[in-house]
Protein backbone atom coordinates (compact mmCIF):
# COMPACT_ATOMS: atom_id res chain seq x y z
CA UNK A 1 0.00 0.00 0.00
CA UNK A 2 2.78 2.37 1.02
CA UNK A 3 4.53 1.51 -2.62
CA UNK A 4 1.31 2.25 -4.30
CA UNK A 5 1.10 5.47 -2.56
CA UNK A 6 4.11 6.88 -2.94
CA UNK A 7 3.56 5.73 -6.30
CA UNK A 8 0.74 8.28 -6.63
CA UNK A 9 2.13 10.82 -5.34
CA UNK A 10 5.80 10.69 -7.45
CA UNK A 11 3.04 10.28 -10.34
CA UNK A 12 0.93 13.62 -8.91
CA UNK A 13 4.34 14.99 -8.77
CA UNK A 14 6.08 14.57 -11.80
CA UNK A 15 2.45 15.43 -13.85
CA UNK A 16 2.81 19.26 -11.84
CA UNK A 17 6.10 19.72 -12.70
CA UNK A 18 5.48 18.71 -16.09
CA UNK A 19 2.61 20.94 -16.52
CA UNK A 20 4.52 23.90 -14.88
CA UNK A 21 7.37 23.60 -17.02
CA UNK A 22 4.80 23.82 -19.93
CA UNK A 23 3.47 27.01 -18.31
CA UNK A 24 6.85 28.63 -18.63
CA UNK A 25 6.97 27.65 -22.57
CA UNK A 26 5.34 30.41 -24.61
CA UNK A 27 2.50 29.55 -27.50
CA UNK A 28 3.97 30.19 -30.61
CA UNK A 29 2.35 31.78 -34.08
CA UNK A 30 3.91 32.18 -36.99
CA UNK A 31 1.88 34.39 -39.47
CA UNK A 32 2.84 34.29 -43.15
CA UNK A 33 1.83 36.60 -45.57
CA UNK A 34 2.14 35.97 -49.07
CA UNK A 35 3.90 38.09 -52.01
CA UNK A 36 3.01 40.75 -49.80
CA UNK A 37 4.92 44.09 -51.13
CA UNK A 38 7.54 45.59 -48.91
CA UNK A 39 5.64 48.46 -48.38
CA UNK A 40 2.51 47.53 -48.39
CA UNK A 41 1.97 47.97 -44.53
CA UNK A 42 1.39 50.90 -42.08
CA UNK A 43 4.13 49.50 -40.18
CA UNK A 44 6.71 49.78 -43.62
CA UNK A 45 5.54 52.68 -44.76
CA UNK A 46 2.35 51.98 -46.84
CA UNK A 47 -0.48 55.22 -47.34
CA UNK A 48 -2.65 53.81 -48.88
CA UNK A 49 -3.10 50.66 -47.95
CA UNK A 50 -4.45 50.48 -44.06
CA UNK A 51 -2.93 47.71 -41.82
CA UNK A 52 -4.09 48.55 -38.10
CA UNK A 53 -3.48 45.48 -36.37
CA UNK A 54 -0.50 44.67 -38.21
CA UNK A 55 0.66 48.00 -36.82
CA UNK A 56 0.02 47.68 -33.66
CA UNK A 57 1.77 44.54 -33.11
CA UNK A 58 4.86 45.92 -34.98
CA UNK A 59 4.50 49.24 -32.60
CA UNK A 60 4.51 46.84 -29.66
CA UNK A 61 7.10 44.42 -30.93
CA UNK A 62 10.32 44.32 -32.80
CA UNK A 63 10.79 45.09 -36.43
CA UNK A 64 13.47 43.31 -37.74
CA UNK A 65 14.66 46.10 -39.98
CA UNK A 66 17.19 43.75 -42.26
CA UNK A 67 14.66 40.58 -42.44
CA UNK A 68 15.29 38.24 -45.37
CA UNK A 69 13.67 35.01 -46.89
CA UNK A 70 16.03 32.58 -47.98
CA UNK A 71 14.66 32.31 -51.60
CA UNK A 72 12.23 34.88 -53.67
CA UNK A 73 9.44 32.62 -54.70
CA UNK A 74 6.93 30.48 -52.31
CA UNK A 75 7.79 26.90 -52.24
CA UNK A 76 11.33 26.54 -51.61
CA UNK A 77 11.06 29.85 -49.10
CA UNK A 78 8.18 28.10 -46.61
CA UNK A 79 10.31 24.92 -47.02
CA UNK A 80 13.21 26.33 -45.61
CA UNK A 81 11.37 27.84 -42.78
CA UNK A 82 9.60 25.04 -41.75
CA UNK A 83 12.57 22.89 -41.49
CA UNK A 84 15.26 25.50 -40.26
CA UNK A 85 17.57 24.60 -42.71
CA UNK A 86 18.19 25.96 -46.18
CA UNK A 87 16.42 24.54 -48.55
CA UNK A 88 19.68 24.05 -50.89
CA UNK A 89 20.83 21.68 -48.20
CA UNK A 90 18.27 19.15 -49.53
CA UNK A 91 17.79 20.41 -52.93
CA UNK A 92 14.46 21.29 -52.97
CA UNK A 93 15.19 24.65 -54.93
CA UNK A 94 11.78 24.81 -56.80
CA UNK A 95 8.41 24.71 -56.37
CA UNK A 96 6.35 21.82 -55.49
CA UNK A 97 3.88 21.04 -58.26
CA UNK A 98 0.50 20.18 -57.69
CA UNK A 99 0.48 16.30 -57.63
CA UNK A 100 -1.71 14.48 -54.95
CA UNK A 101 -0.35 10.63 -56.90
CA UNK A 102 3.23 11.43 -56.63
CA UNK A 103 5.32 10.43 -53.42
CA UNK A 104 8.58 12.39 -54.26
CA UNK A 105 7.31 15.65 -55.14
CA UNK A 106 7.32 17.63 -51.79
CA UNK A 107 9.09 18.51 -49.35
CA UNK A 108 12.00 15.57 -48.77
CA UNK A 109 10.32 13.26 -45.55
CA UNK A 110 14.00 13.01 -44.57
CA UNK A 111 13.81 16.80 -43.17
CA UNK A 112 12.08 16.86 -39.88
CA UNK A 113 9.64 20.05 -39.64
CA UNK A 114 10.40 21.97 -36.63
CA UNK A 115 6.36 22.00 -35.76
CA UNK A 116 7.31 17.71 -35.51
CA UNK A 117 10.02 18.82 -33.20
CA UNK A 118 7.74 20.75 -31.20
CA UNK A 119 5.01 18.51 -31.02
CA UNK A 120 7.25 15.93 -29.66
CA UNK A 121 8.15 18.32 -26.70
CA UNK A 122 4.30 18.70 -25.68
CA UNK A 123 2.68 21.17 -28.01
CA UNK A 124 -0.48 21.30 -29.80
CA UNK A 125 0.72 22.38 -33.33
CA UNK A 126 -1.58 23.70 -36.14
CA UNK A 127 -1.55 24.97 -39.84
CA UNK A 128 -4.08 26.78 -41.19
CA UNK A 129 -3.93 27.89 -45.08
CA UNK A 130 -1.36 27.44 -47.68
CA UNK A 131 0.74 24.60 -47.38
CA UNK A 132 2.61 24.09 -50.71
CA UNK A 133 5.01 21.37 -49.92
CA UNK A 134 3.55 18.26 -51.54
CA UNK A 135 0.48 17.21 -52.04
CA UNK A 136 0.55 13.29 -51.90
CA UNK A 137 -0.05 11.20 -48.33
CA UNK A 138 3.54 11.28 -47.39
CA UNK A 139 3.92 14.92 -47.18
CA UNK A 140 0.17 15.66 -45.97
CA UNK A 141 0.74 18.50 -42.90
CA UNK A 142 -1.15 15.80 -40.78
CA UNK A 143 2.17 13.89 -41.42
CA UNK A 144 4.72 16.11 -41.16
CA UNK A 145 4.20 17.54 -37.59
CA UNK A 146 1.16 18.90 -37.73
CA UNK A 147 -2.24 18.18 -35.37
CA UNK A 148 -4.66 20.11 -36.89
CA UNK A 149 -5.03 21.64 -40.90
CA UNK A 150 -7.48 23.58 -42.70
CA UNK A 151 -6.25 24.83 -46.03
CA UNK A 152 -5.04 23.62 -49.48
CA UNK A 153 -1.94 21.74 -50.22
CA UNK A 154 -1.83 23.61 -53.56
CA UNK A 155 0.56 26.24 -54.33
CA UNK A 156 -2.74 28.57 -55.14
CA UNK A 157 -6.30 28.82 -54.41
CA UNK A 158 -9.24 30.99 -55.31
CA UNK A 159 -10.42 33.11 -52.44
CA UNK A 160 -14.16 32.93 -53.23
CA UNK A 161 -16.48 29.56 -52.76
CA UNK A 162 -17.90 30.30 -56.50
CA UNK A 163 -13.89 30.99 -57.63
CA UNK A 164 -14.14 33.73 -59.53
CA UNK A 165 -16.47 36.69 -57.88
CA UNK A 166 -15.11 40.15 -57.79
CA UNK A 167 -11.87 39.41 -59.99
CA UNK A 168 -10.94 42.30 -62.25
CA UNK A 169 -9.89 40.74 -65.40
CA UNK A 170 -5.81 40.99 -66.01
CA UNK A 171 -4.20 40.83 -69.62
CA UNK A 172 -2.16 38.09 -68.47
CA UNK A 173 -6.22 35.58 -66.75
CA UNK A 174 -5.31 33.31 -69.45
CA UNK A 175 -2.20 32.35 -67.64
CA UNK A 176 -3.32 32.85 -64.23
CA UNK A 177 -6.09 30.47 -64.90
CA UNK A 178 -3.84 27.93 -66.57
CA UNK A 179 -1.85 27.83 -62.99
CA UNK A 180 -4.97 27.87 -60.88
CA UNK A 181 -5.62 24.89 -62.71
CA UNK A 182 -2.63 22.73 -62.98
CA UNK A 183 -2.28 23.98 -59.04
CA UNK A 184 -5.55 22.77 -58.21
CA UNK A 185 -6.50 25.83 -56.96
CA UNK A 186 -10.16 25.41 -57.69
CA UNK A 187 -10.30 22.22 -55.74
CA UNK A 188 -12.36 21.71 -52.39
CA UNK A 189 -10.18 22.88 -48.77
CA UNK A 190 -8.69 19.94 -46.60
CA UNK A 191 -9.94 19.44 -43.06
CA UNK A 192 -7.14 16.75 -41.40
CA UNK A 193 -8.43 13.68 -43.09
CA UNK A 194 -10.66 14.88 -45.22
CA UNK A 195 -12.88 17.64 -47.20
CA UNK A 196 -12.91 21.19 -45.90
CA UNK A 197 -15.71 23.88 -45.81
CA UNK A 198 -15.50 27.07 -47.56
CA UNK A 199 -19.30 29.23 -46.87
CA UNK A 200 -17.01 33.01 -46.98
CA UNK A 201 -14.36 34.86 -48.19
CA UNK A 202 -11.02 32.54 -48.16
CA UNK A 203 -8.70 34.69 -45.64
CA UNK A 204 -11.68 35.17 -43.35
CA UNK A 205 -12.10 31.54 -43.02
CA UNK A 206 -8.76 30.82 -42.77
CA UNK A 207 -8.46 33.88 -39.99
CA UNK A 208 -11.43 32.08 -37.66
CA UNK A 209 -10.42 28.77 -37.87
CA UNK A 210 -7.24 30.09 -36.62
CA UNK A 211 -8.94 31.82 -33.61
CA UNK A 212 -10.65 28.90 -33.10
CA UNK A 213 -7.66 26.95 -32.51
CA UNK A 214 -5.96 29.36 -30.12
CA UNK A 215 -9.28 29.49 -28.14
CA UNK A 216 -9.64 25.75 -28.13
CA UNK A 217 -5.77 24.80 -27.31
CA UNK A 218 -4.16 24.47 -24.17
CA UNK A 219 -0.92 25.94 -23.42
CA UNK A 220 1.71 25.25 -25.31
CA UNK A 221 0.97 25.49 -28.81
CA UNK A 222 2.30 26.33 -32.19
CA UNK A 223 0.33 27.87 -34.78
CA UNK A 224 1.51 28.44 -38.66
CA UNK A 225 -1.30 30.51 -39.97
CA UNK A 226 0.07 30.45 -43.53
CA UNK A 227 -2.11 32.80 -45.52
CA UNK A 228 -2.29 33.11 -49.54
CA UNK A 229 -3.17 36.45 -49.29
CA UNK A 230 -2.41 38.91 -51.03
CA UNK A 231 -1.03 36.02 -54.23
CA UNK A 232 -3.30 36.41 -57.14
CA UNK A 233 -5.91 35.65 -58.43
CA UNK A 234 -6.96 39.10 -57.10
CA UNK A 235 -10.52 38.88 -55.64
CA UNK A 236 -11.80 40.47 -52.18
CA UNK A 237 -15.81 41.58 -50.98
CA UNK A 238 -16.77 44.25 -52.84
CA UNK A 239 -17.31 46.20 -49.66
CA UNK A 240 -14.03 46.15 -48.65
CA UNK A 241 -12.72 47.01 -52.20
CA UNK A 242 -14.77 50.71 -51.73
CA UNK A 243 -12.76 51.41 -49.13
CA UNK A 244 -10.17 51.92 -51.69
CA UNK A 245 -11.67 53.84 -54.06
CA UNK A 246 -8.87 56.39 -54.07
CA UNK A 247 -6.51 54.41 -55.17
CA UNK A 248 -6.91 54.46 -59.50
CA UNK A 249 -5.10 51.19 -60.45
CA UNK A 250 -7.84 48.28 -60.51
CA UNK A 251 -5.69 45.72 -59.63
CA UNK A 252 -4.00 47.80 -57.16
CA UNK A 253 -7.18 48.38 -54.94
CA UNK A 254 -8.37 45.28 -54.79
CA UNK A 255 -4.90 43.68 -53.60
CA UNK A 256 -4.96 46.73 -51.16
CA UNK A 257 -8.59 45.15 -49.96
CA UNK A 258 -6.60 41.56 -49.97
CA UNK A 259 -4.04 42.93 -47.85
CA UNK A 260 -6.91 45.42 -45.61
CA UNK A 261 -8.75 41.41 -44.98
CA UNK A 262 -5.89 39.92 -44.19
CA UNK A 263 -4.92 42.71 -41.37
CA UNK A 264 -8.52 42.26 -39.82
CA UNK A 265 -8.31 38.50 -39.91
CA UNK A 266 -5.18 39.12 -38.04
CA UNK A 267 -7.06 41.07 -35.74
CA UNK A 268 -9.54 38.17 -35.10
CA UNK A 269 -7.08 36.02 -34.05
CA UNK A 270 -5.23 38.62 -31.21
CA UNK A 271 -8.44 39.03 -30.39
CA UNK A 272 -9.19 35.36 -29.26
CA UNK A 273 -5.42 35.06 -27.73
CA UNK A 274 -7.18 38.13 -25.35
CA UNK A 275 -9.79 36.58 -24.77
CA UNK A 276 -8.25 33.12 -24.07
CA UNK A 277 -5.69 34.81 -21.28
CA UNK A 278 -2.80 33.28 -23.75
CA UNK A 279 -1.88 36.68 -25.17
CA UNK A 280 1.16 38.11 -23.28
CA UNK A 281 2.75 34.18 -23.29
CA UNK A 282 2.25 34.15 -27.02
CA UNK A 283 5.51 34.54 -29.61
CA UNK A 284 4.51 36.13 -32.45
CA UNK A 285 6.31 36.31 -36.14
CA UNK A 286 5.02 37.87 -38.84
CA UNK A 287 6.59 38.12 -42.60
CA UNK A 288 6.11 37.38 -46.02
CA UNK A 289 7.66 34.17 -47.97
CA UNK A 290 9.05 36.53 -50.37
CA UNK A 291 8.72 40.18 -51.86
CA UNK A 292 6.10 41.30 -53.49
CA UNK A 293 4.89 40.65 -57.17
CA UNK A 294 7.35 43.17 -60.26
CA UNK A 295 6.46 42.98 -63.50
CA UNK A 296 9.24 40.25 -65.00
CA UNK A 297 9.70 38.59 -68.20
CA UNK A 298 7.34 35.69 -66.49
CA UNK A 299 4.53 37.92 -65.39
CA UNK A 300 4.79 41.14 -67.21
CA UNK A 301 1.55 42.50 -66.41
CA UNK A 302 1.75 42.15 -62.17
CA UNK A 303 2.59 45.85 -61.46
CA UNK A 304 0.46 46.04 -57.80
CA UNK A 305 2.47 45.46 -55.38
CA UNK A 306 5.01 48.24 -54.39
CA UNK A 307 8.42 47.13 -52.54
CA UNK A 308 9.60 50.64 -51.96
CA UNK A 309 12.56 51.08 -50.84
CA UNK A 310 14.11 47.84 -52.73
CA UNK A 311 14.51 47.56 -56.24
CA UNK A 312 12.48 44.55 -58.35
CA UNK A 313 10.63 42.22 -56.15
CA UNK A 314 8.94 38.62 -56.27
CA UNK A 315 11.98 36.42 -58.24
CA UNK A 316 14.93 38.56 -57.78
CA UNK A 317 17.71 38.27 -55.41
CA UNK A 318 18.18 42.24 -55.48
CA UNK A 319 16.65 43.30 -51.70
CA UNK A 320 12.90 43.88 -53.43
CA UNK A 321 12.96 39.68 -53.41
CA UNK A 322 13.95 38.66 -50.22
CA UNK A 323 14.05 41.43 -47.90
CA UNK A 324 10.68 41.72 -46.07
CA UNK A 325 8.23 42.94 -44.08
CA UNK A 326 9.26 40.99 -40.36
CA UNK A 327 8.32 41.38 -36.87
CA UNK A 328 8.63 39.66 -33.02
CA UNK A 329 5.73 40.46 -30.38
CA UNK A 330 5.86 38.84 -27.41
CA UNK A 331 4.55 41.39 -24.69
CA UNK A 332 5.76 38.92 -21.57
CA UNK A 333 9.86 38.71 -22.83
CA UNK A 334 10.31 41.65 -25.62
CA UNK A 335 10.42 45.43 -25.37
CA UNK A 336 9.19 47.32 -28.32
CA UNK A 337 12.02 48.54 -31.08
CA UNK A 338 14.14 48.09 -34.15
CA UNK A 339 16.76 45.69 -34.78
CA UNK A 340 18.82 46.17 -37.50
CA UNK A 341 21.44 42.99 -37.41
CA UNK A 342 20.93 40.21 -40.00
CA UNK A 343 17.83 37.94 -39.39
CA UNK A 344 16.51 34.97 -41.59
CA UNK A 345 13.50 33.35 -41.83
CA UNK A 346 15.79 30.37 -41.03
CA UNK A 347 15.75 31.48 -37.35
CA UNK A 348 11.85 31.25 -36.59
CA UNK A 349 12.68 27.54 -36.29
CA UNK A 350 15.66 27.96 -33.95
CA UNK A 351 13.90 30.35 -31.47
CA UNK A 352 11.25 28.24 -31.63
CA UNK A 353 12.89 25.17 -30.76
CA UNK A 354 15.30 26.88 -27.81
CA UNK A 355 11.88 28.54 -26.39
CA UNK A 356 10.36 24.44 -26.37
CA UNK A 357 12.97 22.97 -25.18
CA UNK A 358 13.04 20.57 -28.32
CA UNK A 359 16.17 18.86 -28.35
CA UNK A 360 18.11 19.28 -31.74
CA UNK A 361 21.75 17.86 -32.86
CA UNK A 362 24.78 20.03 -33.05
CA UNK A 363 24.13 21.68 -36.58
CA UNK A 364 20.63 20.32 -37.33
CA UNK A 365 19.95 23.75 -38.39
CA UNK A 366 20.90 26.76 -39.81
CA UNK A 367 19.13 29.56 -37.80
CA UNK A 368 19.75 31.16 -34.74
CA UNK A 369 17.52 31.69 -31.24
CA UNK A 370 17.04 36.01 -31.83
CA UNK A 371 16.06 35.93 -28.82
CA UNK A 372 19.13 36.76 -26.89
CA UNK A 373 20.14 39.34 -29.53
CA UNK A 374 16.34 41.28 -28.92
CA UNK A 375 17.02 41.28 -24.90
CA UNK A 376 20.36 42.78 -25.03
CA UNK A 377 22.14 39.58 -23.70
CA UNK A 378 23.90 39.01 -26.79
CA UNK A 379 25.46 42.32 -28.61
CA UNK A 380 25.96 42.28 -32.78
CA UNK A 381 24.50 40.51 -36.34
CA UNK A 382 22.90 36.85 -35.51
CA UNK A 383 24.84 36.66 -38.76
CA UNK A 384 27.65 37.35 -40.30
CA UNK A 385 26.50 36.91 -43.71
CA UNK A 386 23.35 35.19 -45.41
CA UNK A 387 23.39 33.33 -48.42
CA UNK A 388 20.74 32.59 -51.04
CA UNK A 389 20.89 29.97 -54.66
CA UNK A 390 18.65 29.62 -56.87
CA UNK A 391 18.94 27.02 -60.02
CA UNK A 392 17.28 29.06 -62.29
CA UNK A 393 17.89 29.82 -66.08
CA UNK A 394 21.66 28.92 -66.37
CA UNK A 395 21.97 27.87 -62.68
CA UNK A 396 24.84 30.56 -61.78
CA UNK A 397 22.01 32.31 -59.62
CA UNK A 398 23.43 33.38 -56.77
CA UNK A 399 23.65 35.93 -53.54
CA UNK A 400 26.01 36.99 -50.26
CA UNK A 401 24.93 39.39 -47.61
CA UNK A 402 27.43 40.74 -45.02
CA UNK A 403 26.51 43.62 -43.17
CA UNK A 404 28.93 45.59 -44.93
CA UNK A 405 28.50 44.34 -48.16
CA UNK A 406 26.46 42.25 -51.44
CA UNK A 407 27.93 40.09 -54.02
CA UNK A 408 25.62 38.50 -56.12
CA UNK A 409 24.49 37.53 -60.05
CA UNK A 410 21.38 36.72 -61.60
CA UNK A 411 20.47 36.50 -65.09
CA UNK A 412 17.55 39.76 -65.35
CA UNK A 413 17.92 42.65 -67.07
CA UNK A 414 20.14 45.49 -65.37
CA UNK A 415 21.57 43.21 -62.88
CA UNK A 416 23.88 40.51 -63.98
CA UNK A 417 27.26 40.35 -61.30
CA UNK A 418 26.83 42.99 -58.97
CA UNK A 419 28.69 44.56 -55.66
CA UNK A 420 26.62 46.52 -53.34
CA UNK A 421 28.01 48.18 -50.35
CA UNK A 422 25.09 48.00 -48.18
CA UNK A 423 26.52 50.36 -45.82
CA UNK A 424 26.09 53.57 -47.83
CA UNK A 425 24.02 52.00 -50.66
CA UNK A 426 21.16 49.81 -48.78
CA UNK A 427 18.83 49.91 -52.25
CA UNK A 428 21.37 48.87 -54.78
CA UNK A 429 21.54 51.78 -56.59
CA UNK A 430 25.14 51.87 -57.73
CA UNK A 431 26.94 48.59 -58.60
CA UNK A 432 30.43 48.51 -57.90
CA UNK A 433 31.34 45.37 -59.28
CA UNK A 434 35.13 44.34 -59.55
CA UNK A 435 35.66 47.92 -57.86
CA UNK A 436 36.49 46.23 -54.87
CA UNK A 437 38.35 42.83 -55.48
CA UNK A 438 39.75 42.07 -52.43
CA UNK A 439 36.49 42.49 -50.47
CA UNK A 440 34.36 40.60 -53.32
CA UNK A 441 36.91 37.72 -52.87
CA UNK A 442 36.43 38.08 -49.29
CA UNK A 443 32.38 37.63 -49.77
CA UNK A 444 32.77 34.74 -53.09
CA UNK A 445 34.88 32.71 -50.00
CA UNK A 446 32.32 33.00 -47.71
CA UNK A 447 29.58 31.62 -50.20
CA UNK A 448 31.86 28.72 -51.56
CA UNK A 449 32.03 27.60 -48.01
CA UNK A 450 28.76 27.93 -47.22
CA UNK A 451 27.43 26.40 -50.60
CA UNK A 452 29.94 23.16 -50.40
CA UNK A 453 27.48 21.97 -47.81
CA UNK A 454 23.88 21.95 -50.53
CA UNK A 455 23.18 19.30 -52.72
CA UNK A 456 21.88 20.29 -56.12
CA UNK A 457 18.48 20.98 -56.82
CA UNK A 458 16.29 17.86 -57.03
CA UNK A 459 12.81 19.35 -58.20
CA UNK A 460 11.73 19.98 -61.71
CA UNK A 461 10.27 23.51 -62.37
CA UNK A 462 6.17 22.90 -62.73
CA UNK A 463 6.34 23.94 -66.60
CA UNK A 464 8.99 20.99 -67.10
CA UNK A 465 7.23 18.36 -64.60
CA UNK A 466 3.64 18.44 -66.26
CA UNK A 467 5.09 18.28 -69.46
CA UNK A 468 7.02 14.91 -67.91
CA UNK A 469 3.90 14.04 -66.51
CA UNK A 470 1.60 13.68 -69.59
CA UNK A 471 4.56 12.43 -71.29
CA UNK A 472 4.60 9.79 -68.92
CA UNK A 473 0.85 8.91 -68.95
CA UNK A 474 0.88 9.19 -72.85
CA UNK A 475 3.51 6.47 -72.93
CA UNK A 476 1.14 4.58 -70.68
CA UNK A 477 -1.68 4.35 -72.71
CA UNK A 478 0.52 3.92 -76.18
CA UNK A 479 1.63 1.14 -74.49
CA UNK A 480 -1.65 -0.24 -73.41
CA UNK A 481 -3.23 0.74 -76.94
CA UNK A 482 -0.02 -1.13 -78.47
CA UNK A 483 -0.55 -4.43 -76.34
CA UNK A 484 -4.33 -4.42 -76.91
CA UNK A 485 -3.42 -4.37 -80.95
CA UNK A 486 -1.42 -7.25 -80.63
CA UNK A 487 -3.87 -9.21 -78.41
CA UNK A 488 -5.51 -12.38 -79.68
CA UNK A 489 -9.55 -11.89 -79.71
CA UNK A 490 -11.50 -14.04 -77.33
CA UNK A 491 -13.21 -16.91 -79.59
CA UNK A 492 -16.25 -18.67 -78.08
CA UNK A 493 -16.99 -22.45 -79.09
Amino acid sequence: MKRFILSVVCGCLCSMLAQAKNVEKPNILLILADDLGYADTGFTGAKDIKTPNLDQLAKAGVVMNNGYVTHPYCGPSRAGLLVGRHQARFGAESNNTYSPFDNYMGLPVSEKTFAKRLQEVGYRTGIVGKWHLGAAPPFHPNNRGFDHFYGFLSGGRAYFPEGTSNKVPLENSKGQNDYMANEGGYLPLVRNGGAGELTEYLTTALSRDAARFVTESKDPFFLFLSYNAPHAPLEAPEETIKKYQAIEDPERRIYAAMIDEMDAGIGMVVDALKASGKYDNTLIFFLSDNGGVYPEYWMPDSDWADNTPFRRGKVSLLEGGVHVPFFLHWPQKLKPGEFDGLVSALDIAATALALGNAPVQEKALDGVNLIPYLTGERQGSPHKALFWHLEEGDGNTWAVRTEDAKYMHQTLPGVGRSYFDMREDPYEQNNLVDQFPERQSELAELWNQWNAGNQQNVLMQAYEYQKARQDFYKSLYEERVKQAKERKPIVVQ
